[in-house]
């Protein structure tokens, strides 16, 4: 009995034994699983991604997120050769890529088409630009103005960069601040950008027409045997002309026009108008209605602050009571460069912007001048622009406005949607 007691207590004590070597066998395994997890995971890089905020350097945005003064300064060294980082700006993406909790590369987003990638070597960074490829979809909008092209393009389920797009095509011809009514129709090809299935943006228009009471207007995109993209009317002739339709960015009203005998509301007498004047909030951009040389910026008594273009065939262009100007004397602006802000400065009865086109020395009214075109279609470009021209013009007529505005807003938050045009033929190829 003392035998079986004691043999039972053994066998007792050998397998309390041999759990607690499985017990430390199995911690021993779990201890390697979770060493071995750790070591891929500190291998495996991890992304953080955020926006630049509003007047921060890279340097500062990197020493903020754990890099040192003198890594994030060799960063930016790096990159020099192939992009200045001085030149970031607020709202662009930048990317952080780490290994095993290391900085090893970063991306900044330069625009739509590049990425700056600066990636860890050896010795030190290297840099070099990436090119976003995207995929591009010929996709047709179309409405009928209900209040404004903005808010039509929009209730179309379009983002407002696209109605941008089509102002900038006709803005030779119409001014939107103030020709452009409720009723009019439009309608457009455009190439529509995804990235990895995802709507990123609008790429080129390849046509666009816009129809108003009076006038209807259409414009083709055409490459011409140099290479240069311009948007041409079908007759061949440019749409684009010296000056643009309005020297504001933005919607405003007509509060006197040009005349030889206008009563001045502060002199109370009967004086020549020969501008035109704009309704604006003080701080309203104002573009420069074509590309030229400054001739004057700066105050000039009852004209209040102003800036005077010198433009090409003798034109020159004046843009009166300003509040702030951004421009100096000699410099040389381009068509639709933002110049000065809008104000009430000099002898003024309220905020507005007094606008004057001179032409040989003669004060024009800019509202009814006949603006001189740019270059038209060559004779040698004729024959592949008449091609083009017949296969977009035909694209544009089966256009219709949309009736089913969440297909294309469906469109914008990357749903495959595919276009209302039948597939494109070579003409109509992305572009």
């Amino acid at each position: 009995m003392v035998l079986l007691t004691l043999l039972a207590g053994s066998l007792l004590e050998l397998t309390a034994l041999r759990r607690l070597r499985a017990e430390r066998e199995l911690a021993r395994q779990k201890r390697r699983a979770i060493a071995a997890v750790r070591s891929v995971v500190a291998r495996r890089p991890t992304y953080w991604e955020a926006t630049l905020p509003a007047r921060a350097t890279l340097t500062n945005f990197l020493e903020a997120n754990g890099l040192s003064q003198r890594a994030a300064q060799a960063v930016v060294q790096a990159a020099r050769p192939v992009y200045n980082l001085a030149h970031v700006r607020a709202g662009h993406r930048v990317t952080l890529i780490r290994w095993g909790g290391k900085l090893q590369a970063i991306h900044y987003q330069i625009d739509a088409l590049r990425t700056l990638c600066v990636t860890r070597q050896a010795q030190g960074f290297a840099a070099h630009i990436q090119k976003i490829h995207y995929q591009d979809r010929v996709a047709s909008v179309a409405g009928i103005v209900r209040g404004s092209l903005f808010q039509t393009i929009q209730a179309e389920g379009e983002s407002p960069r696209l109605a941008v797009k089509i102002a900038n095509i006709f803005s030779w011809n119409i001014d939107f601040n103030t020709e452009s009514r409720p009723g009019d129709r439009f309608a457009a090809l455009v190439n529509k950008r995804y990235l990895n299935g995802h709507f990123e943006g609008y790429g080129r228009l390849l046509a666009a027409e816009y129809d108003t009471a009076h006038h209807d207007y259409q414009a083709i995109l055409f490459h011409t045997s140099s290479g240069r993209p311009a948007y041409y009317q079908p007759n061949g002739k440019s749409m684009q002309k010296a000056f643009l339709r309005s020297p504001l960015k933005f919607a405003a009203r007509i509060t006197s026009g040009f005349s030889y005998h206008r009563f001045h509301p502060i002199l109370r007498r009967y004086l020549p108008h020969l501008g035109i004047d704009y309704a604006a909030p003080v701080g309203s951009p104002v573009q420069a209605v074509g590309s030229g040389t400054v001739l004057y910026a700066g105050w000039k008594g009852l004209d209040g602050k102003l800036v005077v273009l010198r433009h090409a065939h003798g034109y020159e262009t004046y843009y009166m009571h300003l509040s702030r100007i951004l421009v100096h004397r000699g410099q040389r602006v381009t068509e639709g460069q933002t110049i000065a802000l809008s104000g009430d400065t000099g002898l003024s009865t309220g905020p507005h912007l007094d606008f004057r086109i001179e032409h040989d020395g003669v004060f024009r009214n800019f509202l009814t001048l006949n603006l001189p075109p740019a270059q038209s279609v060559s004779r040698r470009d004729w024959n592949q622009f008449a091609r083009v021209r017949a296969r977009v013009l035909t694209e544009l007529q089966r256009i219709e406005p949309n009736p089913a505005p969440a297909a294309e807003r469906a469109s914008l938050l990357g749903t495959s949607v595919e276009p209302s045009i039948p597939a494109p033929s070579p003409a109509l190829q992305p572009f």
